[in-house]
């Protein structure tokens, strides 16, 4: 089975990458970058990045504990790191993440391509019809919170869409 990982571990990687580039990232803008992460793993790696599904939410796609564990930056840039209970002591720590080189490197690129972007454009792209989001949120039937937005769904969309930059 594939390695897949928390969405925290993998915002913190994107956090850190803004900073290192000096782009502020907001909590919505931070959903949207993860979430096209895990998309472009899903095709360039052939394998799922998150081990967790994403919801659709009416500004797009969205890790529920991911946007609790920020959402007090509200619009500001998140200034902190994703935290976890260390078992040993039941204190909070900064979750830590490791990924191969070649999950590394296609990461190094999409964080650069998208973290570019304000986040309203960002939610464009997520919201684009016909797509994985678009799909699931216009089923026909109520829209509620919790609607999970199926990873079959987004590699079948994505894998019809040119990459914005080079994927394995």
């Amino acid at each position: 089975m594939a390695v897949t990982y928390d969405g925290r571990a993998v915002a913190n990687f994107v956090l850190d990458a803004c900073d290192c580039r000096e782009r502020a990232v907001t909590n919505l803008a931070l959903q949207k970058i993860v979430y096209f992460c895990h998309v472009w793993s899903l095709i360039g790696l052939r394998r799922p990045l998150i081990r967790h599904k994403f919801e659709a939410w009416e500004f797009g796609p969205v890790l529920p504990y991911l946007y609790r564990e920020f959402k007090s930056f509200d619009r500001s840039p998140i200034k902190g790191r994703a935290t976890e209970i260390d078992p040993q002591n039941g204190s909070k720590r900064i979750v830590s993440y490791s990924f191969g080189v070649e999950t590394e490197k296609q990461l190094q690129e999409i964080v650069a391509f998208y973290s570019q972007m304000r986040p309203s454009d960002l939610v464009e792209l997520s919201h684009v019809r016909g797509g994985p989001w678009h799909s699931t949120w216009n089923h026909g039937g109520n829209v509620n919170p919790g609607m999970k937005i199926d990873d079959s769904l987004i590699a079948a969309f994505y894998s019809k869409v040119s990459s914005p930059f080079s994927i394995q």
